[in-house]
């Protein structure tokens, strides 16, 4: 049995809560923070960070958080660059567009790569800021090509702990470990009708930000998976093992791994998930590290349970989005929070929605991409590509391609038609939920489309006991005090 890693890396025991990594800056700096500073674990979201930055400033940073943590950050000349191409001292004018930024290659140039660094720096920095909580982040495995300098930038924060899902993250430790000791190193990044090719995306610290490099700690790695047999997999080798795991269950918010054996729908066409997906928490347990459990556990009967099924704690998603220091618009949340009140608020498992092919949790909400009518209405266009894949063209050169692109352009590229049905461009809906939505050429402004956990238990019986909403340390006052 393998023997638990110290937990110098968390500065502390390891926490009962893990707060979720959500959406693009939905898991916000300051969630995070107001997390953090409980003791518990602060997550920000790693997803698109050098876009939200580019944004932040483009809209003025009028608050100045985003200057105050740039101005922390090791290479001024970088900082430099990154303010000259996008801050407007007060804002864009109503109307005008974002710039856009660098989209995601395996070559990626010196200025994506500086964007990427500092922007996960920024964001992680900031949650840090004033505490000495724990803060994490989480990446999506399917997002490899932006994962090293998103790495590489929080630990530059002193990030305490990285979470990888949505796939199998298993050159996450030893990225990490090359990483913390500011050596040049690569990620391997899956190609499309390539399986056995050698593609991958490298950093070179020391060439990007210079030879005086700080010292830096290598994170707590946890891995999130859905079954005890990925959890066993990962930990038979010492060289791919994380530190501990999240196990994810099918009704956790945002994506899910696709359910096991023949595919089957319901009459609401949700894909249908069974006792096979639920893991085996006794076998997780039998692995031997620390594990959290994830998945309609936002409560505190859950936290009780979980904890005496060996698990460390738990991950918890919907209430932390729903509370009002998430990045979610104020306007969004309001809306959610009223259907909620009114027991009319419904998240169904979306098999089709998101590009990755895996199911995708979405709320039920008008003026959204939830709508299919207003879905299928959007003009399709994939100008962000964060979760664009790359395939193997016949010339033998890397290509990329998104089922939410144009049907036409996606079929050219050696796509099925048949994947392209009920895509939603969820690069642009998620920015849009936290008021990052471009404006397009006509005026027109991106639809949201808002992910929450299927079980909405916990977070109605928050909005009994706080009608008018509540804030991050209210769901930590409630889910703690029994456990503790």
């Amino acid at each position: 049995m393998p023997t638990p890693p110290p937990l110098t890396s968390l500065r502390r025991a390891l926490p009962t809560i893990i707060q979720g990594g959500m959406g693009v800056a939905v898991s916000s700096w300051r969630l995070a923070s107001a997390v953090a500073r409980r003791g518990q674990l602060g997550v920000v979201s790693g997803t698109a960070l050098d876009l939200v930055l580019a944004r932040r400033l483009e809209d003025g940073d009028l608050d100045g958080s985003a200057r105050r943590a740039m101005a922390a950050f090791p290479v001024p000349a970088i900082v430099e660059r990154v303010l000259k191409r996008h801050l407007r001292p007060g804002g864009r004018a109503v109307g005008v567009a974002y710039t856009p930024v660098p989209r995601l290659s395996l070559r990626p140039g010196r200025a994506v790569q500086e964007l990427t660094v500092l922007a996960s720096f920024v964001e992680v920095w900031l949650a840090k800021e004033g505490h000495d909580g724990p803060v994490g982040i989480n990446c999506l495995e399917k997002v490899q090509m932006a994962m090293p300098a998103a790495v590489y930038g929080a630990m530059l924060a002193g990030v305490d702990a990285v979470l990888v899902g949505a796939g199998i993250p298993r050159h996450l430790p030893h990225l990490l470990d090359e990483l913390a000791a500011n050596r040049p190193t690569q990620l391997p990044v899956d190609v499309a009708g390539d399986p056995g090719g050698d593609h991958v995306v490298a950093i070179d610290p020391p060439d990007l930000l210079g030879p005086d490099l700080p010292a830096l700690d290598r994170p707590f790695f946890l891995a999130i998976v859905s079954s005890e047999v990925l959890a066993a997999y990962l930990t038979r080798d010492p060289a791919i093992r994380p530190d501990g795991f999240v196990i994810e269950g099918p009704r956790a918010g945002g994506h899910n791994a696709p359910p096991r054996g023949r595919p089957v729908r319901d009459e609401r066409g949700q894909p249908v998930f069974g006792d096979r997906d639920q893991a085996d928490v006794g076998k997780v347990a039998a692995v031997g590290l620390p594990f959290w459990l994830a998945g309609s556990l936002g409560t505190p009967e859950a936290v009780r349970e979980a904890l005496a099924a060996g698990a460390t704690g738990v991950q918890v998603g919907t209430a932390f989005a729903l509370s009002s220091d998430s990045g979610l618009t104020d306007e969004l949340r309001e809306r959610l929070l009223a259907l909620l009140r009114t027991g009319d608020l419904e998240v169904l498992t979306d098999g089709d929605a998101s590009p990755t092919g895996f199911p995708f949790k979405v709320a039920q909400l008008t003026g959204t991409l939830s709508d299919p009518a207003i879905r299928s209405a959007r003009p399709r266009l994939c100008d962000l590509g964060y979760l664009r894949s790359p395939y193997l063209k016949g010339d033998g050169k890397v290509g990329f391609r998104c089922p939410a692109e144009p049907v036409a352009m996606y079929v050219k590229k050696g796509g099925s038609e048949e994947d392209t049905e009920g895509r939603a461009c969820l690069c642009n809906a998620l920015s849009a939920d936290v008021g990052l939505g471009q404006t397009r050429p006509d005026g027109r402004e991106e639809e949201a489309l808002v992910t929450l956990g299927t079980d909405l238990d916990g977070a109605g019986r928050l909005a009994d006991l706080h009608p008018d909403g509540w804030s991050a340390d209210q769901v930590l006052d409630w889910l703690l005090e029994p456990a503790l």
